[in-house]
């Protein structure tokens, strides 16, 4: 997992680098290298943390 992603806790917001469409999306959960985000735009969807380093959103 990126170090960065191991820090998310659910409740954090986060943002898909290559997904701008998804729009913000609130960390579930963080096991391993899956975490869970539930994406404003399209639901519920598991990221790879080995291919994917999510952006935090401070709003």
């Amino acid at each position: 997992m990126n170090d960065f992603n191991a820090i998310l806790e659910p409740g954090m917001l986060v943002r898909h680098p290559d997904k701008p469409e998804w729009g913000t999306g609130q960390v579930q959960s963080n096991i391993g290298d899956k975490i869970t985000v539930n994406f404003r735009e399209v639901g519920k969807v598991v990221i790879d943390g080995k291919h994917v380093l999510l952006v935090l959103v401070n709003e």
